[in-house]
């Protein structure tokens, strides 16, 4: 599934790219974006420095994400140890890009939120680890016996690109935002500066990735209910 065969791009600006745009939808994604701070991305711009830049070319951004020609920045490659002494891929977008995927996140979370399943309690407002916890001990006093831990080794490594634009595109009929998305997913990692075309993959790191992992996992938790088991993500 490629770009040119999802969209018309020459289409009206549609209602989301709108809301995406809103001035109070970006000054909104500025300050988390400037709140969470974070390391810089590929072009070495600090959150520091986010808000005199948008002062010089905010009008020229504004309209490239507009005609459908912004092109996302290929994300920065970090690897963090993790506790069993293997490495967790992250990718650090610029800050540019942060605030964009973070204006995206916060127009599409209103809508997915809604359709998510009661049992998934990560990357999602007002839910978290602990509340899955407490739901464990929940099945534990109803007399639940046994219980599974599993791992979906390298999930943000490995999704799929035309399975998630496919699930995207049930619910978002809107050309443009859908094509941001997909060149958001394409823009490629930089490794020792050189650039490596994305081909699978979410990247962790961005504002974007949990939502995005949440409505690719969402199949899951609805095949788990239909099957009538019990269990907690």
């Amino acid at each position: 599934m490629i770009e040119k065969n999802l969209t018309d791009t020459n289409t009206k600006v549609d209602g989301l790219l709108e809301q995406l745009l809103d001035r109070q939808n970006l000054n909104t994604a500025y300050l988390q974006v400037v709140c969470n701070r974070g390391a810089c991305g590929i072009d070495k711009m600090c959150v520091e420095s986010l808000g005199d830049y948008l002062r010089e070319h905010k009008e020229k951004l504004l309209t490239s994400i507009k005609q459908g020609d912004y092109s996302p920045a290929p994300v920065r490659r970090v690897e963090i140890l993790k506790d069993n002494g293997s490495t967790r891929m992250l990718g650090i977008p610029t800050v540019v890009d942060r605030l964009i995927q973070q204006g995206i996140s916060q127009i599409l979370t209103p809508i997915y939120e809604p359709e998510f399943s009661d049992h998934s309690y990560g990357f999602r407002p007002g839910r978290n680890a602990h509340q899955g916890l407490i739901k464990c001990r929940e099945y534990i006093e109803k007399g639940y016996k046994y219980g599974v831990d599993m791992d979906l080794e390298k999930f943000f490594d490995t999704v799929n690109h035309s399975k998630l634009i496919e699930l995207l595109s049930r619910t978002i009929k809107y050309g443009r935002l859908l094509s941001l998305i997909h060149r958001y997913l394409r823009a490629g990692v930089e490794i020792n500066g050189r650039t490596k075309v994305t081909t699978e993959g979410v990247p962790q790191g961005g504002p974007l990735s949990p939502l995005l992992s949440n409505i690719m996992l969402d199949e899951l938790d609805k095949e788990l209910e239909s099957r009538g088991h019990k269990f907690v993500r």
